[in-house]
């Protein structure tokens, strides 16, 4: 059998499908470890300008720096490992300090290595900033549990034991005095490389949980809108319904404007409310993942999360499906507008028309008097031509009694006249049919 290769038509991008399963990889991370994680929203320009930075950073360092950017970037830097990864709206930061320290947990963090004054250059907006502590576990479960709930500034704490009881969370999911959010990991019995999946999956949740939170602002900010005009559509719905005398150009107009608000809304919320679909969705899928054990007397992340993000997010979905629901709305009524106008439309072409077939009777019986008018005044000078024929023949010497003759040809002369009129006239209406 041939070793050859096979010269197929290979699609140009197979390569990247390839690649892409792998261009996000699980980090590996040891016992020890202080993290500090940040998600920031970008727009194309701030997106190279954070680029540009990060090359400043490499340089500050004395390091080599990236030429390209990748979706994916991460590199070691001994004690300090970056790990850049850029998104769809965002890209996130992770500084992982792999120094030894026996400091308390988050008295030293991720950003403890970086040069001063880095950090607060980042172009782009901060959504989400936290740190994460990474331990071994002891024997003694109280103990650690005091230990672990000192370091959260007496905040009500969230925590579980994923992977079957292998490593213990805690968080706040609330801000503290160094406006970070913190969690520590106490790893029992877990690789290195369990370990990093691990944080991984606990940093894309709380990144996830912020972005998804996004639209619910924007969700009750549009509401009263909402509220108001669904009120002034029942409105217009109802005088429609009730049959009553309306001003159908002030009621487009009310209609028209709802319209354009509802659409500007919709533009200003539709990949909002998708992303915080899309997001959440993300955040259940990683908490299925962490396969969580209840601690006791804390609510374990997935509880935490059903109980207080489903909700705001269900809001989001509510009020995207009532723009949509009001879009519709809006779109009958103006089909109920529209068939009001061609109904009063009709009724005034067929009023129209009637009135055309009355003017018209009305002005064939003014012309069939006319005709009677005209038969007498053609006749008229009918007569007094011939009556001047038969003046000038007497005077040349013929003898004849000329009101005699004058008497005899009026009705002769009337009959023949009223005869071709009558013709033409008959003649015109046939041609009119014919047309």
């Amino acid at each position: 059998m041939s070793n050859q290769r096979p010269d197929l038509d290979f699609h140009p991008l197979r390569a990247d499908l390839y690649q892409e399963l792998h261009s996000r990889p699980f980090q590996v991370i040891p016992s020890t470890a202080r993290i500090t994680h940040i998600a920031v929203l970008i727009t194309p320009e701030q997106r190279q300008q954070q680029f540009e930075h990060l090359q400043k950073l490499h340089r500050l360092l004395g390091q080599p720096w990236p030429e390209e950017e990748v979706s994916c970037y991460e590199h070691d830097l001994g004690d300090l490992r970056i790990r850049r990864e850029v998104h769809m709206e965002f890209a996130t930061y992770t500084f992982i300090n792999l120094a030894e320290s026996k400091t308390a947990p988050f008295k030293e963090t991720g950003l403890s290595l970086l040069p001063q004054g880095w950090i607060e250059e980042l172009a782009g907006t901060v959504v989400a900033a936290f740190h994460v502590d990474v331990r071994r576990s002891s024997e003694d479960a109280r103990s650690e549990l005091a230990f672990m709930r000192k370091y959260f500034e007496d905040t009500r704490l969230v925590g579980s034991s994923p992977q079957g009881g292998a490593a213990r969370i805690l968080g706040s999911f609330q801000l503290h005095s160094d406006n970070f959010g913190r969690f520590m990991v106490l790893n029992r019995d877990m690789s290195n490389s369990q370990l990093g999946r691990l944080v991984q999956r606990l940093m894309e949740i709380e990144t996830y949980r912020l972005m998804s939170l996004l639209g619910l602002p924007l969700a009750r900010d549009i509401t009263p809108a909402l509220n108001d005009m669904d009120q002034q559509l029942a409105v217009i719905t109802q005088s429609l319904a009730d049959n009553e005398s309306l001003d159908e150009q002030e009621l487009l107009s009310r209609l028209t404007n709802i319209a354009a608000r509802i659409e500007a809304f919709r533009a200003h919320s539709t990949f909002r409310f998708s992303a915080t679909r899309a997001y959440h969705r993300l955040v259940l899928t990683r908490l299925e993942e962490l396969r969580e054990d209840e601690v006791s007397g804390h609510l374990t992340l997935t509880e935490f999360m059903t109980r207080r993000l489903t909700p705001a997010v269900k809001t989001c979905e509510a009020v995207g499906e009532r723009l949509e629901d009001l879009s519709r709305r809006i779109d009958r009524a103006s089909e109920m507008m529209r068939t009001r106008v061609d109904l009063a439309i009709q009724s005034q072409n067929q009023q129209l028309l009637s009135s055309m077939d009355r003017r018209s009777r009305i002005q064939l019986m003014m012309q069939h008097t006319v005709e009677g008018f005209s038969v007498v005044v053609i006749s008229y000078y009918l007569i007094g031509l011939l009556k001047m024929a038969l003046n000038a023949l007497r005077e040349s010497g013929m003898e004849f009694n000329t009101p005699l003759i004058l008497g005899v040809a009026i009705p002769i002369v009337m009959t023949a006249v009223f005869l071709g009129v009558r013709r033409i006239h008959y003649r015109f209406i046939r041609m009119a049919r014919k047309q």
